[in-house]
């Protein structure tokens, strides 16, 4: 299979298994919680995905398959790390303002759990692909 449609593939995995998460724990309000956050983490789905497949492919000694896991490394530290923290912002932001001006949607960032399911996933994804 091509590279080029790796993430895009892991993406809608992902993001479908978000979706049917949170059906099942929101129900009708699924769709409030489609976005940033939640369970899996897509965007750590995603370059776990194509990293994991370059390391079963071209060998996890590889030049790219080190810069793939700086960039899984990134990802997960912004999601766990700023993103997180923009989320707890918006919330006193949130409580501090007047009128309908609009909230700010506060489940940005992700939990540790929500992080490792995405790798998990992403390992997942990629193994399967790879058998193709």
């Amino acid at each position: 299979m091509n590279y080029f449609f790796v993430p895009f593939i892991a993406w809608f995995i992902a993001g479908c298994l978000k979706y049917l998460i949170n059906r099942v724990r929101f129900g009708q309000k699924a769709n409030t919680y489609i976005g940033n956050g939640g369970f899996p983490s897509n965007h750590t789905t995603v370059v776990t995905t194509i990293t994991w497949l370059i390391g079963l492919r071209e060998g996890f000694n590889s030049p790219v398959f080190g810069l793939g896991v700086a960039l899984v490394m990134i990802v997960i530290f912004d999601a766990t790390g700023l993103r997180k923290y923009v989320g707890e912002h918006a919330k006193n932001i949130n409580i501090l303002s007047i009128g309908d001006s609009g909230k700010l949607r506060e489940r940005i960032g992700h939990t540790k759990a929500e992080v490792v399911g995405g790798i998990v996933l992403g390992i997942l994804i990629g193994y399967v692909i790879n058998l193709f």
